[in-house]
């Protein structure tokens, strides 16, 4: 069974959520499950997270998945996503966020993205999380959802990203 990764990153310091919010999440990742029992596919599942993810949480502009390179396994290439703008095709892992993601196995969650000299993204993007997705301990793929809004990812945000890597990596596990 994958495990989530520890909480890493800056993390926006607010330390309480709204009901609503929280209920936002609960019911987010309550429907993923539900979906997920039916998905056809892990690129199926990952498409309907990316969809409604974007859709339902406001600040949430870009949201996709990365895949690992097969058979190299050096760098990550663009799965399903939704959002504003192109991705970036490929990314090595000794590059960006999702390459720092990948080779550490721990979410990054950068609330001031100018701040950071490895984010590879657009200048419109105030914040970007990136959690990497396990199987059997090893990062296959990872989750990427990049804000226009600073300080966008508090504690909270990203133990919900990180229940949606997870759910992906338990999906993946089990349908070889």
């Amino acid at each position: 069974m994958a495990t989530l990764p520890q909480l890493r990153g800056s993390i926006s310091d607010q330390s309480t959520m709204s009901q609503s919010t929280m209920s936002k999440h609960d019911t987010l990742l309550h429907d993923f499950e539900i979906y997920a029992r039916s998905a056809d596919t892990a690129k199926t599942l990952m498409q309907h997270l990316s969809d409604r993810l974007h859709e339902e949480m406001g600040r949430y502009n870009w949201v996709g998945f990365y895949l690992m390179e097969a058979p190299e396994y050096q760098a990550l290439v663009v799965g399903p996503y939704a959002g504003s703008f192109e991705p970036t095709p490929r990314i090595p892992l000794d590059k960006g966020l999702c390459g720092a993601a990948a080779t550490t196995g721990h979410s990054v969650a950068i609330n001031q993205v100018a701040a950071d000299p490895r984010y590879l993204g657009s200048d419109m993007v105030k914040s970007n999380m990136v959690s990497p997705i396990l199987v059997q301990r090893r990062v296959v793929a990872e989750i990427c959802i990049e804000s226009y809004f600073a300080d966008t990812f508090t504690v909270a945000e990203q133990r919900f990203v990180e229940s949606c890597a997870a759910l992906v990596g338990r999906y993946i596990e089990t349908h070889p």
